[in-house]
């Protein structure tokens, strides 16, 4: 990647994580397909086309709105960590601002709602597979490999719609590596070379996230962050988790999918700001965890959950193209909404591949290959 002097502009970082849930304009249509037909689905779309992609320290657009880069530098986060965290997404701009970029102009992060759906399973090849889909309006997504010098490799998957440029400027005012740094602050969803795999959802509710002990902070996107880059299994995650404040992006209600190379795999919920761990193979947009808040969420992200469960019930291990089928009966053009699933990623936790379907294009696979060394 070209290195471009920037001293001449601030990265404003709102790292808006509504994460993975529509506002009940956009979600409220409890129709849906039914469960999918595994074996006939998967037989006639067995010629799936997959592209295997070598990433590059410069950013590459495979196709329109969808990008890949790997960033090997160092990006600071150990610095971060040390010098307590954020307590807000301001508080990960000043971080930045002082360490990474050092100028004086304006970006900043923002966006609406967006819905999701997770699922682990066992793969029918061996190990374990974990499927996410991505909903939300038309928008730029890029994928970045990272690889810290201290810490775990991992792939991820952002929204470069939520990182837009201030004072009238677009993102294209950036440099690539600016870009990419502000990316690595901002994962939706990942996977790291210990198999771990993080996603986070969006919960319509009216409450938020802001923890307040005398533990150091952390936002929702840089808890992603810290997540890959330091976990290798869910105990690791979940012990990390505890040992900091979680402040809501953009103060929208949230949950984590998180699911280990074991076959282990939970939501990690915030009631009352007390952080709540049930163990499940599925989630969507709303609370799981027993108690007040149980349920509460939309109808649709009940209906796409409902599928999901039917399909495990009648499949007890299935292969990445089948999880692949059950992430298009739960994606959004089966909802007649102005919305699309911006992306579905099947992550192999043992093979350490990542295979991405663009805007529900489930013929033609990306396929990406974490390594574990530089």
């Amino acid at each position: 990647m070209k290195k471009t002097p920037i001293c001449l502009v601030i990265i404003c970082l709102l790292l808006i994580l509504d994460g993975c849930g529509n506002n009940s304009s956009m979600d409220t249509d409890d129709s849906s397909n039914g469960n999918v037909d595994m074996e006939s689905v998967s037989t006639d779309r067995i010629d799936t086309i997959n592209n295997y992609i070598s990433m590059t320290t410069e950013i590459t657009e495979l196709e329109s709105g969808f990008s890949v880069v790997r960033y090997d530098d160092d990006y600071a986060f150990d610095l971060f960590l040390e010098q307590g965290g954020a307590s807000s997404d301001q508080d990960v701009l000043r971080f930045l601002t002082e360490t990474m970029f050092k100028g004086n102009a304006g970006l900043q992060m923002g966006g609406d709602t967006f819905g999701c759906s997770t699922i682990s399973v066992a793969n029918t090849d061996g190990g374990y597979l974990f499927g996410r889909n991505f909903d939300w309006q038309t928008c730029d997504a890029l994928v970045i490999a990272a690889y810290p010098e201290e810490g775990y490799a991992s792939i991820a998957t952002v929204n470069l719609d939520f990182i837009k440029q201030g004072a009238g400027f677009g993102v294209d005012f950036l440099t690539e590596e600016m870009m990419s740094i502000a990316a690595l602050y901002a994962p939706l969803d990942g996977m790291n070379e210990k198999g771990l795999c993080v996603s986070v959802n969006m919960i319509q509710d009216n409450t938020t996230i802001q923890q307040n002990t005398d533990k150091p902070d952390i936002t929702t996107t840089t808890a992603i962050r810290l997540m890959l880059d330091k976990a290798a299994n869910v105990r690791e995650a979940l012990e990390l988790l505890e040992q900091y404040d979680l402040h809501a992006s953009m103060n929208y209600m949230i949950h984590f999918a998180i699911a280990d190379n074991s076959g282990n795999s939970v939501a990690v919920e915030y009631v009352n700001n007390e952080m709540i761990v049930t163990e499940t193979p599925i989630l969507t947009n709303f609370y799981l965890a027993e108690g007040e808040k149980q349920g509460v969420g939309t109808q649709q992200s009940h209906t796409r959950f409902d599928i999901l469960t039917e399909t495990l019930e009648n499949n007890s291990s299935m292969t990445a193209l089948e999880v692949r089928d059950a992430l298009d009966s739960v994606g959004k053009d089966n909802f007649g909404e102005f919305e699309s699933t911006e992306w579905s990623v099947v992550f192999d936790q043992s093979a350490l591949t990542a295979v991405y379907y663009h805007r529900e294009n489930y013929e033609v696979g990306y396929t990406f290959q974490l390594l574990n060394a530089r």
